[in-house]
């Protein structure tokens, strides 16, 4: 089986419709308050109530967005969740990158193979049948385009679970974190992220994904850092690619900014077959993935 290697132009024209239109959307909206208000005294006053437009987003119902976070080959999927807004709850849950699938397309191999196989498309389809819901939109994302976000955020505050040390010069990789609470960005928060040198292999990247994500939508989704979003996505440029528009999008941010934010990751056992270490994954059967039960392993 040869992967398909996807066109970029596609891609990129999208990527800056989305940019155009969120910058131009943030540009307009200055002028638009300062010609609603007056000032008094040195203080500003409203003359019209102005509200988020984003704040009409009503979510996707019963359809989930995934997004997927690609590795340095930029071939596979080194992070795999998808996001689900319903009944003031955020859930994000994490599937292992190692998971064993029998896909529909492609026969057996591991499901962060399956974007570099069949493309977006591939991966909404299979994870539609394997978690039971509609993956109907996604966000592609690159170890790039999150350094550039969490810079631009002055980093994220990350408590890291213990002393993380590698080097790898072929990979131009150096890893150096002592244990505790910090901000990190940078090449410090990719070393985070990439790291995997221990008996815990998978299951202790997706334990520091979790860290990290939680971190990252707490501070991206407050308010003063909210009507940043089209120049975060704009900076982050060709590293961000997503089939939503700009208000889904920024409606997206907002609603999980206003709910409670859960992530958990889908339970899963190591096994070996020829030779190959995968993970017997969990998937949520029709009953608990349009329900509220879920079976996690933490």
């Amino acid at each position: 089986m040869t992967p398909k290697h996807q066109g970029s132009s596609g891609w990129r024209s999208m990527t800056t419709a989305i940019g155009v239109g969120l910058i131009a959307g943030l540009f307009l909206s200055i002028p638009l308050s300062r010609s609603l208000t007056q000032k008094t005294a040195g203080t500003t006053i409203p003359l019209f109530p102005i509200s988020n437009p984003f704040n009409a987003w009503q979510g996707f119902g019963n359809r989930d967005v995934v997004v997927l976070g690609m590795d340095a080959g930029r071939g596979n999927t080194d992070v795999i969740f998808t996001i689900r807004v319903t009944g003031g709850e955020t859930r994000i849950t994490q599937i292992p990158r190692d998971s064993y699938i029998n896909s529909h397309s492609f026969g057996p191999m591991k499901v962060n193979a399956l974007y570099a196989y069949g493309g977006i498309e591939a991966v909404k389809s299979e994870l539609t049948r394997l978690m039971h819901r509609p993956i109907s939109h996604h966000i592609l994302v690159n170890l790039e385009g999150i350094r550039t976000i969490a810079d631009l955020l002055g980093g994220i505050e990350v408590d890291v679970p213990k002393r993380l040390y590698y080097q790898d010069q072929s990979q131009g990789l150096y890893i150096d974190l002592q244990a505790g609470p910090q901000v990190l960005k940078g090449k410090d928060l990719e070393g985070f992220l990439r790291w995997r040198h221990d008996g815990e292999g998978d299951f202790g990247r997706l334990g520091r994904q979790q860290l990290v994500l939680k971190s990252l939508f707490s501070k991206l989704t407050r308010a003063e850092n909210l009507i940043r979003l089209p120049a975060l996505i704009s900076a982050a440029g060709r590293n961000i690619k997503t089939d939503m528009g700009p208000l889904e999008l920024g409606g997206l941010m907002t609603a999980m900014g206003t709910t409670e934010l859960e992530t958990t990751r889908l339970a899963a056992t190591p096994f070996f077959s020829n030779g190959i270490s995968y993970l017997d994954t969990e998937w949520p059967d029709a009953v608990e993935a349009n329900g509220s039960s879920y079976r996690f392993l933490f």
